[in-house]
Parts: C-alpha cells; sequence; structure tokens
C-alpha cells in the first residue's frame, strides 16, 4: 500500500479528544511518513549557538536519513551543510561536536571551506570543476541562541516564529551561557508518546516527586486553556513584565509553538531539590527573583524551561517507529565555575529523575498501546488538554502536507 495513502486512510478514522489509532505509534510505514512529512519539512532544534562559539567550531544533528553540519565560519556566521561529500557521498564529520579549520572528508580528502566551499579534490582531472561541488546547504536559523535547521528544499519561514519567541528568550541571554552538562537516553517509545507524556501533569503527582517539589501540575499551567483566567498565573505575568520580561501566555496560530513564564511553587526558585538556585550566577544578569521557569515548546523537536539560574533544553530525535532518542542539556551563565558557582549534581537531579522516570512510563505505554486489545481512549478536558492540541497539530499538519484537498473530520 501506498504510505501517504495509508496515512490519509488511518487520520480518517481519528475520533477527535481521543488518543491515535494504534498505527500511528507502532506501524513503520507510519514512521517513514513521519519522517519525510514532518522532520524532513519543518525547523528542527539543532543546539545552541553557545555550543560552537569560534570559528570552526562545529556540531552534528541528524533527523532519520538526513543530517547536518551546523558550522561557525569566519565571519562569525552558522551555517548549516548536508554531512555527505561531493564526492561519494560519505559522512565529513564523524563526531558529535569538534572544531575544524576546514572539512575535510575522511575518505579521499576533498577539503571544503567552512562556507562550503570545495578548495582541494586530488587528481580529479583538467575538466573537472570545483564550483560545482560545494557542500549542499542546509537551511539554518539563529534566535537568541537557539539554533534552528530544516532539510527541506524549500524551508517555512522562521521570521513569524522568531518574532514571537524572541522577545521571551533574549532577556537570558542564551549566546552568553555554556552547556554545564548534557544527557542522552534513548526511550523505547513512539516519538508522539514522549511528546503526549511531556503535554501533560495528569501523572505527575504520582510519578515524579522531584519535579513536583517545585513545579506545578495545574492544568493552566501544564495544558494550553484558561491560563488567562488564572489569578495567580496573571499576577505572576504583571510582576514578571514589570521587570521586563515577557510572560504571558502566547501560541502561535497554528499551535505549533508556544511560550509562558509560569510560577514555581511557595517560594521555591529553580528547579532543584532544595528549591534554591542551583547556580548563582544568573543567565543574563537578570536581577527580578523568583522569575518561575519560561516553556518554550516547537513541535516536533523541542521544549523548554529557562529559569533565573540556569536552562534546560529537551531535544526529541525519532530513531525508529518505537525508539527516541531525548536528549538534555543544562545551560548556565558563561563565567560559572562548576563547584564554585554551581555544583552539577544538585543542577541535574530532578530533570535526571525525571527524564528517567518518564522514560519507564512511555516505555510501559508503548508496550501497551501494541497490545491487540489497544483502543484510543478520551482524554481528560481538565488534565490532557495540552496532548489534545498536540496530537490535534500532528493530525492537521500531517492532514495538509500529504496533499488533500479534504479537510480532517473526526470520527463521530
Amino acid at each position: 500500500m501506498d504510505a501517504s495513502l495509508h496515512a490519509e486512510r488511518l487520520l480518517s478514522t481519528r475520533r477527535s479528544g481521543y488518543s491515535l489509532p494504534q498505527g500511528f505509534y507502532n506501524d513503520p510505514m507510519l514512521f517513514d511518513v513521519d519522517m519525510k512529512i514532518l522532520f524532513h519539512h519543518d525547523w528542527l532544534f539543532a543546539g545552541h549557538t553557545c555550543e560552537i562559539p569560534d570559528t570552526g567550531d562545529f556540531l552534528t544533528f541528524r533527523a532519520g536519513a538526513a543530517e547536518a553540519i551546523v558550522v561557525r565560519g569566519a565571519d562569525g556566521d552558522i551555517r548549516a551543510f548536508h554531512n555527505a561529500c561531493r564526492h561519494r557521498g560519505s559522512r565529513i564529520c564523524q563526531a558529535d561536536k569538534g572544531s575544524v579549520p576546514r572539512l575535510v572528508c575522511p575518505y579521499h580528502q576533498w577539503t571544503y571551506d567552512l562556507d562550503g566551499r570545495l578548495l582541494f579534490a586530488r587528481d580529479m582531472g583538467p575538466g573537472f570543476d570545483p564550483a560545482g561541488h560545494a557542500l549542499k546547504p542546509v537551511h539554518c536559523e539563529t534566535t537568541a541562541g537557539y539554533i534552528f535547521v530544516c532539510f527541506a528544499e524549500a524551508a517555512p519561514d522562521f521570521g513569524p516564529l522568531r518574532t514571537r519567541i524572541e522577545p521571551y528568550l533574549a532577556p537570558h541571554r542564551l549566546e552568553q551561557a555554556k552547556v554545564a552538562h548534557q544527557t542522552s537516553i534513548v526511550e523505547r517509545g513512539n516519538w508522539k508518546l514522549v511528546w503526549e507524556n511531556n503535554r501533560e501533569c495528569y501523572h505527575c503527582s504520582g510519578s515524579h516527586p522531584e519535579l513536583c517539589r517545585t513545579f506545578s501540575d495545574g492544568p493552566t499551567v501544564t495544558g494550553v486553556e484558561r491560563a488567562d483566567s488564572d489569578a495567580g498565573l496573571r499576577a505572576h505575568w504583571d510582576r514578571c513584565n514589570a521587570a521586563g520580561l515577557p510572560s504571558a501566555f502566547s501560541i502561535s496560530d497554528d499551535g505549533q509553538y508556544r511560550v509562558m513564564r509560569a510560577p514555581l511553587l511557595g517560594d521555591t526558585e529553580s528547579f532543584t531539590l532544595s528549591g534554591r538556585p542551583a547556580s548563582v550566577k544568573p543567565l543574563g544578569g537578570v536581577a527580578e527573583p523568583r522569575i518561575g521557569t519560561l516553556m518554550l515548546f516547537h513541535y516536533p523537536s523541542t521544549w523548554n524551561h529557562l529559569l533565573r539560574d540556569h536552562a534546560i533544553s529537551f531535544q526529541v530525535t525519532p530513531l525508529g517507529p518505537q525508539e527516541t532518542r531525548l536528549t538534555t542539556k543544562w545551560l548556565v551563565h558563561e563565567d560559572a565555575l562548576e563547584g564554585t558557582d554551581y555544583d552539577v549534581q544538585a543542577l541535574t537531579e530532578v530533570w535526571n529523575a525525571t527524564n528517567d522516570q518518564d522514560r519507564r512510563l512511555i516505555e510501559q505505554n508503548q508496550l501497551g498501546v501494541n497490545s491487540p486489545a489497544y483502543e484510543p481512549g478520551p482524554y481528560s478536558p481538565d488534565h490532557e488538554n495540552g496532548v489534545a492540541q498536540f496530537v490535534d497539530w500532528y493530525c492537521a499538519a500531517l492532514s495538509a502536507r500529504l496533499g488533500g484537498s479534504k479537510r480532517l473530520v473526526a470520527a463521530e
């Protein structure tokens, strides 16, 4: 069966307000559609600008079969290229990150400048034109310390994303931060189950004792509805806005990305077991105490928490129909000294525990979804409206990009 037709047929069986039909979570054909239609079409979070501060610094980022080299050029600009040599296609950069004066393919030593131009190709004959064999570019944009790439031939307009999120992120000055710690774990679950788990805190009180010391599981904080009617949230926004920190709930027209600043519980200030700051040097020199957490979500690849003392980015990378890598990075002020200004264990222990707890939940969820007894179940309108919003975005995006003129109508 044609994969696109298969996806359209399955979409037509989807019931609004319920979890997805089984195939969306375990069918290899549907996974391939997800990669081609979503991950190879959308802007994806690739890393932070502070990870490649100097000329020649690079990181690699993979989504399915596509892989980008993201490198800082001699002019200071950050560019991205497909990590495939123009000779016989070998990978050029084989490390996750590093620093090089030139991009040299280890197979036959074809050598490229940091702007992608081919500089050297040995013994290719008198008719060979180096100008016709530059590295193929990947769309690359930066905003407030975040790097996004898009593997599509024609990328969606990045402007609306930058306009909406940059005012919220800018006060934290992540360009002047550093990655204090990084982890990657593989979760044996479909990438959509990873997102669905993240988009609700219905499970938090029973599963995340460390996180619940400081983070509210209230629906107006974790969901996408009724935030404006929450007096506590509005008071928090007013206080942060007065300090020059944009805070109110803001979501894109298509629901793909959103930002909001939320208070932490009681007098806590950070995601630590004590509730006290994990680093004594504020990001960006933010003076206002107890600003809570700025939450940024961008489907399909990242969610984030930016606090006064540190920031945490989460990167979702599908590896297979039932396997997803979650990479977590903790960022602190670039001048913060480990052991003096921050302690890595105190900085990371809450989210290390939470990530592992979520991994177990997702893996058990996947095993249950695989059961022949599985059928889509209803979402809680109070606690799981964020999950419903993610699933609605996914179905709408997939349906539109499959090229059908029919609007998706939920089954009765």
